[in-house]
């Protein structure tokens, strides 16, 4: 992809006449920048070049539309692929440990996370990253949406991620998930003990063919499962979870709660209401399905209560 990037800056500088220094002036870059740009070499372009170097070579955001393929290639082959698997996917189910998944992020507290860490270079790479980020948090705007169904450990409301203005504004984003049909949010409470993900996260994402592929993360590490068996083992995990977190309904009273600083007083139900709420959940999704609700998932793949 950074080859076909070069190709293509390459081609419009010649079409525009341009050399390789005239370029590097219209764009405040040096010319030998242009030259590695060209022949794939060297650091990637940033955002911010791939958005000048379109504007002085007219290039009607084709640069900015090849950057996010060129960008991704310094993630390693396995988050790639999950990358890949997860642009497709009809169907995505997350475990959070210790964060809210980047699909459901605010731009600062995404900025927050991704500054935390060892790989990041500048502040012009962090950026790069959040754009990436927000980037991929457009398809759920789209009428090829997939639906989403997250469990949140509640470590992820309690800690508060860039400080109590960004964690409030990210709070009242979940929040603003009980509008959206296609995206469910849980929370998994301190109360239920341990469990089969413990400091790490989980995904299981469905394809349009009803395949599955399984995603695990640490702090510094990811897997992708694709082994049908693994991942079969690894869904009914999330499963497991699932029925041990509050009903979506009271998951948003426990976040509500928690933004107004009043988590202490939070009244946690028992497993026994926990068991009633989930069959009015039930019914709600029932009736959420009859509406026509969110993007079909195929027979025998919904996620459930």
């Amino acid at each position: 992809m950074a080859a076909l990037f070069g190709a293509r800056v390459r081609r419009l500088r010649t079409a525009a006449g341009l050399t390789q220094a005239e370029l590097g002036d219209r764009t405040h870059v040096v010319s030998t920048r242009i030259t590695q740009i060209e022949r794939a070499s060297g650091a990637k372009p940033t955002l911010e070049l791939a958005r000048a170097l379109d504007a002085a070579l007219g290039a009607e955001d084709l640069l900015v539309e090849l950057w996010p393929y060129v960008y991704r290639q310094a993630f390693p082959d396995w988050s790639r692929r999950f990358m890949q698997y997860a642009e497709r996917a009809v169907a995505v189910r997350e475990y959070a440990a210790h964060v809210v998944p980047g699909l459901l992020q605010t731009e600062d507290y995404a900025r927050a996370v991704l500054r935390v860490g060892r790989t990041l270079g500048s502040e012009e790479q962090l950026e790069e990253r959040v754009a990436f980020r927000l980037g991929r948090q457009e398809r759920l705007g789209t009428p090829d949406r997939p639906e989403l169904w997250v469990v949140l450990d509640e470590a992820v409301l309690r800690r508060p991620v860039g400080g109590q203005g960004v964690m409030r504004e990210q709070l009242e984003r979940l929040l603003r998930t009980r509008a959206e049909p296609h995206i469910t949010v849980q929370v998994l409470p301190f109360d239920q003990g341990e469990h089969e993900v413990m400091g790490g996260s989980l995904t299981v994402l469905t394809m349009p063919d009803g395949s599955e592929v399984a995603y695990t993360e640490g702090a510094h590490y990811g897997q992708l499962i694709e082994d049908p068996d693994e991942v079969r083992s690894f869904a009914l995990t999330y499963d497991r979870l699932r029925a041990a977190a509050l009903p979506p309904l009271m998951s948003l009273d426990m976040i509500r709660s928690v933004r107004e600083d009043n988590h202490r007083g939070a009244k946690v139900p028992s497993r026994s209401e926990r068991r009633r709420l989930a069959q009015e959940q039930l019914q709600q999704s029932g009736r959420r399905q009859l509406r026509g609700g969110g993007r079909r998932v195929p027979r025998g793949r919904r996620p459930g209560p």
